[in-house]
């Protein structure tokens, strides 16, 4: 409709121009000669130049003896016609060419029709165009910018969806009433009007709402929460109306709000108060679920990771009646997401989805999913037509632990030290007692903000910890620190910061919310949820400072207990510390079968497509003395550089 309305404007706009055009020839003389002046006209016919002159209107074309054409405007002269008889001139009169009164009536309102054509084009550019997914423009703030995708376009099933089956079971239901309504509503039952999906980021509620509509063959409607909300006040509000009439025009569809949290959060916390553009836009959309009936075939669906700051007018029945938790898939989940991601790719023969979903515990479908696109991409990079095992393993470790950076120039003690921290950790994770993650891979090549990753890989899905395996991580995340201080003669860095962090964080965990100490099962902590202005802002603290003061002391003492575990074992493995350690400076990356032939006294078996050893630097201390009579240190690496060094750390300051 909008082609064939800017189609009929522009053709109209040609035939008011022609008509013009037209006018304008039909009015020109159809002879015309050289253009004289009057007097100069008068004098001619005085000597007797002209044979014959044509009058029309005040235009006079003479016709000279020779032939020659002459013209001039004439004014009202009485005695022309006069002159003319004295002279034998031979006299025409014409008549001038009348325009149809339909052509002057085209003509006089050409400009206007022009003016109001542009006009509408215009204000109908600014307000959207009408389409769905408008409010561009400075007139269409009040249109939801939805966009709308047919029942033909939406391509996507619930075999495409994977890893959440019993979502998918709740989800079915819906489906089933906007194919069948009167299935449902022959025995009383109602459909819930809202369906609110809640997961993490990434486990697949846009492709859930997705398949939803596209099983169900009808029209999907998708917007965002933060499209709602806008400076102008009473934009939001507007939006969403515009929302859900637009919805009951094409029903029976699927109406998905992406991060409703961005406009459904609990009233009464914002700084604007009960005036807040956001809690206007969220009251209009109560109103709204509240005043549609879901016979109408409208369904609401809305995906969120924080159904915590929710109002709870939003979720009571009537509105989103129904929860559909999306969690992170299980291992036989991630099995069958990377099936469907792998149908794209062409794989070799050694490529197991088994053994890749078992080494990727806590990734979510989009990590799936670009595990896969990052194994593709390094098999093209190493120009192989197959994408291999391999190439998932080091696809799993750059997503996992980061990418490497083999660029980072390393000192011998700085390699030296890393290596010392990373077989720590590897030995206490190895030879520690009761339950732990395996260890995967260990390795002194920095990968994204650490010099070396020790990396550990849980067999099985994790839901509870026993306090022996928290007390067991704990103890290995202070393995690093230990091995400096045993095998580098007391050395202590700031490389184990991190470390500290997450071991305190651990033992803090274990006595304030777990009950894992003396204190019993009592939560000393804190909710660890987000401030709300004027809500929170007055809270207390949930425990006494004396409480407090035990509570550090049972967290201190469970660390010591564990930091004294791990300084035995280590002390007790120095051996295999030093082999470790060793075999890290020569091959840098280690896996955990390349580790047991290195205890073991075998020899280590290096792939083929291994990186190429990186090379370390020595970097000599330079002390020079300097005009002022001081010492300036200069650091640099050998060869040129060396140079520069010592004219720089030579320079005379300002």
């Amino acid at each position: 409709m909008e082609k064939w309305m800017k189609a009929g404007l522009i053709w109209a706009g040609i035939f008011v121009a022609a008509l013009v055009v037209v006018s304008l020839m039909q009015g020109a003389p159809k002879e015309q000669g050289r253009e004289i002046s009057y007097s100069d006209f008068l004098k001619r016919v005085e000597n007797g130049q002209f044979s014959e002159v044509k009058i029309e209107d005040q235009l006079l074309v003479g016709t000279t003896t020779e032939g020659g054409l002459a013209q001039t405007m004439a004014p009202r002269d009485p005695d022309l016609i006069k002159t003319l008889r004295e002279k034998n001139v031979n006299i025409k009169v014409t008549a001038p060419a009348e325009m149809s009164p339909l052509l002057q009536i085209l003509i006089s309102w050409a400009p206007w029709l022009v003016i109001i054509g542009v006009w509408i084009y215009l204000m109908r550019q600014m307000q959207g165009g009408g389409k769905s997914g408008g409010g561009g423009g400075p007139f269409g703030f009040g249109k939801a910018r939805v966009q709308m995708h047919s029942e033909s376009k939406v391509k996507v099933l619930f075999d495409d969806v994977a890893g959440v089956d019993e979502a998918k079971q709740e989800l079915e239901e819906v489906v089933e009433f906007l194919k069948d309504p009167n299935k449902f509503q022959k025995l009383g039952g109602r459909i819930p009007k809202g369906v609110l999906l809640v997961g993490s980021p990434g486990t697949g509620k846009t492709l859930l709402a997705k398949a939803v509509a596209g099983e169900a063959g009808v029209p999907f409607f998708s917007i965002s929460g933060s499209d709602f909300v806008e400076m102008f006040v009473g934009v939001g509000a507007a939006r969403v109306r515009d929302l859900f009439e637009t919805g009951k025009k094409h029903a029976p569809c699927i109406i998905f709000i992406d991060e409703i949290d961005a406009v459904g959060r609990h009233r009464g916390t914002g700084v604007g108060g009960g005036n807040d553009e956001r809690e206007q836009t969220l009251n209009a959309m109560l109103v709204e679920m509240d005043g549609f009936d879901a016979s109408e075939g409208v369904i609401i669906i809305a995906a969120t990771n924080r159904p915590d700051v929710l109002d709870p007018a939003l979720l009571r029945p009537g509105r989103f009646d129904r929860q559909v938790v999306v969690p992170l898939p299980d291992i036989r989940g991630r099995e069958q997401i990377l099936q469907v991601h792998m149908q794209k790719v062409p794989l070799g023969t050694d490529v197991d989805a088994t053994v890749i979903a078992k080494g990727t515990p806590g990734f979510s479908g989009a990590d799936l999913e670009n595990l896969v696109n990052e194994a593709a991409l390094m098999a093209a990079r190493r120009n192989k037509r197959l994408v291999d095992m391999n190439d998932f393993e080091t696809a799993r470790d750059k997503v996992m632990m980061g990418a490497e950076r083999r660029s980072t120039v390393m000192t011998e003690d700085a390699k030296r030290t890393t290596a010392y921290h990373e077989a720590g950790h590897a030995i206490a994770m190895m030879y520690l007692d009761g339950p732990k993650d395996p260890l995967h891979k260990v390795t002194i090549i920095p990968r994204g903000r650490a010099l070396g990753v020790t990396m550990s890989l849980p067999g099985e899905d994790k839901f509870t910890y026993d306090k022996r395996y928290l007390e067991n991580q704990i103890a290995m995340l202070y393995g690093g620190r230990l091995a400096e201080e045993i095998f580098l003669d007391g050395q202590q860095t700031s490389g184990a910061s991190n470390d500290i962090e997450r071991a305190t964080d651990l033992a803090r965990r274990m006595v304030t919310q777990w009950g894992m100490s003396s204190l019993g099962p009592i939560n000393y902590g804190e909710k660890e949820t987000a401030v709300f202005l004027g809500r929170d802002m007055g809270s207390r603290s949930a425990i006494s400072e004396a409480m407090a003061g035990k509570v550090d002391a049972e967290v201190r003492a469970i660390i010591d207990r564990n930091f004294e575990r791990c300084k035995k074992l280590l002390t007790k493995y120095s051996k295999e510390m030093e082999l470790l350690a060793q075999g890290l400076l020569e091959y840098e990356t280690l896996d955990v079968s390349q580790v047991e032939d290195l205890l073991a006294g075998r020899k280590v078996v290096v792939r083929k497509d291994a990186p190429t050893k990186r090379k370390t630097v020595k970097e000599p201390e330079v002390v020079i003395d300097a005009i002022d009579g001081g010492q300036v240190q200069a650091k640099a690496k050998v060869g040129d550089k060396l140079k520069s060094a010592v004219k720089k750390a030579t320079k005379p300051k300002n």
